[in-house]
């Protein structure tokens, strides 16, 4: 049974179908390697990965918008009823050097369609192929060019795992620059500290069916590029006080069998302490980017709470 909407825990045991998910994800090829050396070797000389295709029934299911900018295709989703009352940019995830996956147009589509607004997801490009600062450069021209368009106060930015890392750091440099900011931000399982540096994620790993930390910390050191992966341009975690009281209304959901839960907790503190309405959502044995598996009953209840947070 799911707790009511103010409780951190949302769903106490993972339903059937997320069981019988995570016993295929089991037995499935992992999408990294996991272990650094395997990480490295994946990422010398690899075939420029491609994102998956939008699907053709979307061309009539939505009112697609498709342009280039900087050179990366940007596609909005608009519903057929025409926009809605919010804009959402979204970052898909990939730890910054997969690119768009399959699962994640349905995600898309969902969100458009059960919450009535229109979504622009950029395609941006990849770590190594590309620097991250192109990732950070296309992300802040998207925006600029939505802000300009729409009421800022009502674009959400929303993204999950690397791509929640983006949507929060887009809001940081506006937040430092004093730009426009959002009106809301949503985060889905999203990767905080690109070092992983808390000893308590060892504990959850061994329930991490995805992610592993060692593979993790070789590919953020690659995106990092030199930089201090403690750097809060780098690691939104260690943003300063003054500058996360800046951000917008925010939610966060991540599972219980994901690494990222530690610091999403940690960072839940950071900002409640910095005066930011703040909510993290959590689900028993839930594994990483659990909200993108549309059919269990624990990705329904993310998309009903986001849903939610926009009417508030």
């Amino acid at each position: 049974m799911l707790t009511d909407s103010s409780s951190a825990l949302r769903s106490a045991s993972p339903s059937v179908l997320m069981r019988v998910i995570k016993f295929v994800i089991a037995r499935s090829k992992p999408v990294f390697p996991h272990d650094a050396a395997g990480f490295d070797k994946a990422m010398t000389g690899r075939r420029l990965p491609q994102d998956a295709p939008m699907p053709e029934s979307f061309r009539k299911r939505f009112v697609i918008e498709e342009r280039d900018l900087l050179g990366s295709r940007v596609v909005t989703l608009h519903p057929k009823s025409g926009p809605g009352g919010w804009h959402m940019l979204y970052f898909h995830g990939g730890g910054f050097v997969q690119p768009m996956f399959k699962v994640h147009w349905p995600l898309v589509a969902e969100m458009v369609k059960a919450c009535g607004i229109s979504v622009t997801v950029p395609l941006y490009p990849m770590v190594p192929e590309a620097p991250y600062t192109a990732q950070d450069r296309l992300a802040d021209a998207v925006y600029a060019d939505l802000a300009a368009r729409h009421d800022p106060a009502r674009i959400i930015l929303n993204g999950d795992s690397a791509g929640g890392h983006m949507a929060l750091a887009l809001a940081l440099r506006l937040a430092n620059s004093g730009g426009p900011m959002p009106g809301k931000l949503a985060l889905f399982a999203p990767w905080l500290d690109l070092g992983l540096a808390d000893p308590a994620i060892a504990a959850v790993e061994p329930h991490d069916l995805m992610l592993k930390i060692g593979t993790l910390r070789a590919c953020g050191a690659l995106v990092a590029a030199g930089r201090a992966v403690d750097d809060p341009a780098v690691s939104p975690l260690y943003a300063a006080p003054e500058v996360l009281a800046q951000l917008p209304p925010t939610r966060i959901w991540t599972g219980r069998h994901d690494i990222f839960i530690v610091d999403s907790r940690s960072f839940l503190g950071k900002l409640r302490a910095a005066g930011v309405d703040a909510k993290l959502y959590e689900y028993e044995a839930a594994p990483h980017v659990f909200m993108a598996i549309l059919p269990t009953r624990e990705a329904k209840d993310v998309i009903g709470l986001l849903r939610e947070f926009l009417a508030d």
